[in-house]
């Protein structure tokens, strides 16, 4: 069931275009096969690298696309609607990239950027650790100031680190301020992979994405000259990359949708039963009808929201509400596109169980959905009419 894109000039046509190409030629058929696998597609993003995909709602400047955010998103809505560990992957690395380029100085911008997202350099993003998931003010992971030199050590591990122990580079948030110093003693860092005392435990084992490495990354004495925006000013910093990681996930979540959508859709018209195709049956259409409903309203959510980011408006709560939406339509569409599929959408033939254990994994990365409904009840409380349209 194909979906008009929503486009706003020839160029970002002629983009999409060349992004469906790429990852109908080269995502979709190897997709099942590496995620069984387990291998990480690095030749994939070295080619999204190669066509200028890793860096396009960044300035031309330094090499980015200079696409406004609501072109991007779609990129990476059809990237994972073909594979989401690809897709998935562009949006951290677009979101471990956002720190530098929004808050870094001109020096730090012009010597690292266009590295970063000129293609053939790949990023991870360390917020989380293992007993600060949700509270990231809770963080222990320390950068001690070196006399002298202005350089920093970091110790200490980030968990849950999609791209750790592939990325090339990690932006790395660790405490700078005393212990008890909360968010406010928090500082953003950029800090090289091959840096001594960098190292990432195994891969975790998960129930999804077996493509996408997922794992602990460890920080012991590693040195680092490049503190991103001042001292202190980090949990600020990753509030705002994690606005625009949330649309990211948002994005990931329609296309994974669409993916099972576009398979149930199929499904019903070839399979019959009882002489006819299952999808002239009111059980099935309906379930189909509500499944495309969705995906598309999840879909102008997420664009609303990136308009609004386009414009220079607030949009932080939402972004909240498009990943909130958007991820928990994705559990339940590809939910029910394994019930259309019958047995054969419990087995690993067809594509419909490997979406269903993808989508999980979105209603908890950047942010669970119980904290997007906290951002989103907070916004609500903050305003002086309680039925007012949040403002942010």
């Amino acid at each position: 069931m194909a979906h008009e894109p929503v486009l706003p000039t020839p160029e970002a046509a002629d983009l999409l275009d060349l992004v469906r190409d790429i990852a109908d030629k080269e995502l979709a058929s190897r997709a099942a096969r590496d995620e069984e696998r387990g291998a990480f597609p690095r030749d994939a993003f070295d080619l999204l690298g190669d066509a200028g995909l890793l860096g396009l709602p960044y300035p031309a400047a330094y090499g980015g696309g200079e696409q406004p955010y609501e072109v991007y998103l779609q990129v990476v809505e059809e990237l994972a609607a073909r594979w989401l560990a690809v897709g998935l992957g562009l949006s951290v690395h677009t979101l471990s990239c956002f720190p530098l380029a929004r808050y870094g100085t001109e020096e730090q911008r012009a010597g690292l950027l266009p590295r970063m997202i000129g293609g053939g350099r790949l990023g991870a993003y360390c917020l989380s650790e293992t007993q600060s998931g949700s509270d990231a003010a809770a963080m222990t992971t320390r950068a001690r100031r070196e006399d002298g030199d202005g350089g920093y050590t970091v110790e200490g591990a980030k968990a849950w680190i999609t791209h750790g122990g592939v990325a090339d580079f990690y932006t790395v948030f660790a405490r700078t301020g005393e212990p008890g110093s909360g968010a406010r003693g928090i500082s953003c860092f950029h800090v090289p992979a091959d840096t001594p005392g960098v190292q990432a435990d195994p891969p975790e084992r998960k129930m999804g994405m077996a493509s996408s490495p997922t794992a602990v990354v460890r920080f012991d004495g590693a040195r680092t000259e490049q503190r991103i925006g001042d001292e202190g000013q980090g949990f600020a910093i990753a509030l705002a990359a994690l606005d625009s990681g949330r649309l990211g996930i948002a994005a990931c979540a329609v296309g994974v949708a669409q993916a099972a959508l576009d398979l149930a859709v199929a499904h019903s018209r070839a399979r019959r039963q009882f002489d006819r195709p299952i999808g002239d049956f009111q059980g099935v259409s309906f379930m189909l009808a509500d499944m495309a409903t969705g995906v598309e309203a999840a879909r102008q959510l997420y664009l609303a929201a990136a308009r609004r980011r386009d414009a220079g408006l607030p949009f932080g709560t939402r972004a909240a509400m498009a990943k909130l939406f958007a991820t928990d339509t994705a559990m339940r569409v590809t939910t029910d596109a394994v019930q259309v599929l019958g047995g054969s959408g419990y087995t690993r033939d067809v594509p419909a169980e490997r979406l269903m254990r993808e989508a999980k994994v979105l209603q908890i990365v950047e942010g669970t959905n119980q904290v997007q409904r906290m951002v989103i009840g907070r916004d609500l409380a903050r305003s002086a009419d309680a039925s007012a349209r949040p403002r942010r």
